[in-house]
């Protein structure tokens, strides 16, 4: 018999004592024929809710759909509740997502037949007497053996009950490395659009969990395929057969998704995959043809004077938009949209210097900047050079870490806004911010000025000017900033082109 967990098989012997049925069932089966770990566990049984909860007086149930929560005594965070459902039917879906009406259902066979894929439309009796059965009524066992994702019964029909299943489709495929039948791929590009009925949320739910899988970058083709992609991401869609110029050998589309891929393979976590995957979708709205006055977006058949000028700020805004969309939690958003505003940053040695590696790192933060140095290794790979880490990236990096004690923020002054109201005998207000920004920027000129007796000789200099003067020395030191950092800019077009 299959290896079932302790608290699982007291449930369905209780289940089972009392003259109940019961079932291992679902994705948690599945992930055991196939020598995966489940991440949950599901029984089935002939008890209603009321007879479950009857049984199990510590246990939960929230829903209308017949599910029970039974808590267990495990320290396994995957047993501390299983999830015992009552054989069901279920009614039309109005609304592309939930049914209408539940019905309970006699038998186990007509459970799974409301399931939607093969694979989990299986179910293991627990049951004295039958303990051992694998109820298989759809060929599931095949289906795995195969390697394919295929419908419960007529695909259109599945999607049509609930639209979700259209993703699901491509994250389990993606998961499992299994590959979709023809007909429920047919009916997946056929009933696409359905996907706009389900809350964002539930897309962001499944996406999420399609990026993490390692086989993510097929998984996200899979999407653009089918159709699913330019309703739940659009914006990267625009990407798709763009030509890019000599740097680059791939579309737009085709080097962010490949981006993605060295992500995967490398095992970078949820946020830096999504930026990897997004890092270069402001390029669809900044290409312009090299050299064009009329700023055109046609070219003479000519490979390589395509440009993207500003791309990664445009990319920032996107990135922000989207993952808003997506209802994608707001740290993870504003990280990915930091990280693919700075993927540009400059790393010849000629050209670097250890001001800019500080204001970098001031930008960034240090929190971030060893995620920006992997998205730069991602966008490398994805361009289709042969090194993630050439000799200038690690030169970069070795400056990285020589300035890394260096002060980068307000926090790190050797004054604070308190010293600075003492010293001046002033109220918080403005001037105070003003002052500790000027102080910053001077510092990240040359650190050896942060010195408490430098700040405080400058703190009571700076308290003589107004509001408006102090901003002006502040926007000054920034605007200096922003000279070297175009001449920088200027000099890789010319070397390079603008990727």
């Amino acid at each position: 018999m299959l290896k079932v967990p302790a608290e699982v098989k007291k449930i369905a012997e209780k289940l089972s004592k009392a003259g109940f049925e019961a079932y291992l069932v679902g994705g948690c089966l599945r992930d055991i024929l196939i020598g995966h770990e489940p991440k949950d566990w599901d029984l089935t049984s002939s008890a209603t809710p009321k007879e479950i909860q009857k049984l199990f007086p510590d246990s939960v149930y929230e829903n209308k759909f017949g599910t029970v929560g039974v808590k267990t005594e495990s320290k396994d965070p995957t047993l501390k509740v299983v999830e015992v459902t009552t054989f069901r039917l279920e009614g039309k879906y109005t609304d592309k997502r939930h049914p209408d009406e539940i019905k309970f259902a006699k038998t186990v066979e007509e459970d799974l037949s409301r399931r939607d894929f093969t694979v989990n439309a299986l179910a293991l009796s627990l049951s004295k007497g039958m303990a051992g059965k694998v109820v298989d009524p759809f060929g599931g066992q095949n289906d795995l053996e195969a390697k394919i994702i295929r419908a419960v019964g007529d695909p259109a029909q599945r999607f049509q009950e609930d639209a979700l299943r259209l993703v699901r489709a491509i994250r389990f495929s993606a998961q499992l490395g299994f590959v979709i039948e023809k007909k429920t791929a047919e009916a997946l590009k056929q009933e696409h659009g359905l996907i706009e009925f389900i809350a964002k949320e539930r897309v962001r739910d499944e996406l999420e969990k399609l990026l993490i899988t390692d086989n993510a970058h097929d998984g996200v083709r899979a999407l653009q395929e089918s159709g699913l992609l330019k309703i739940i991401l659009p914006e990267l869609e625009e990407g798709v057969g763009m030509e890019q110029n000599l740097h680059h050998i791939y579309t737009v589309f085709e080097h962010n998704v490949r981006s993605l891929e060295y992500a995967v393979k490398n095992n970078f976590p949820l946020d830096l995959r999504a930026a990897s995957l997004l890092h270069d979708v402001g390029k669809s709205r900044t290409r312009v043809w090299k050299n064009d006055p009329r700023g055109g977006k046609t070219h003479n058949g000519k490979k390589g004077d395509w440009t993207f000028y500003q791309h990664q700020h445009v990319g920032e805004k996107m990135v922000l938009e989207t993952m808003d969309r997506l209802r994608f939690p707001k740290d993870m958003t504003e990280k990915a949209a930091l990280l693919v505003r700075e993927h540009m940053f400059v790393y010849d040695p000629e050209i670097v210097t250890l001001r800019g590696v500080r204001r970098l790192l001031s930008r960034v933060g240090a929190e971030n900047i060893d995620d920006l140095m992997k998205l730069r290794e991602a966008d490398r790979i994805g361009s289709g050079v042969a090194k993630a880490q050439p000799y200038r990236l690690r030169y970069l990096q070795a400056m990285i870490e020589k300035v890394k004690r260096d002060p980068i923020g307000p926090k790190m002054l050797k004054v604070n806004g308190g010293d600075i109201m003492k010293e001046l005998k002033a109220e918080p207000g403005p001037k105070i911010g003003a002052i500790l920004a000027v102080l910053l920027e001077e510092v990240l000129d040359d650190p050896k000025r942060n010195a408490k007796e430098h700040l405080t000789d400058r703190v009571r200099k700076l308290g003589k000017l107004s509001e408006k003067e102090l901003a002006g020395l502040s926007a000054k030191a920034k605007e200096s900033t922003n000279e070297v950092q175009n001449r920088i800019d200027e000099e890789l077009k010319k070397k390079y082109f603008v990727k």
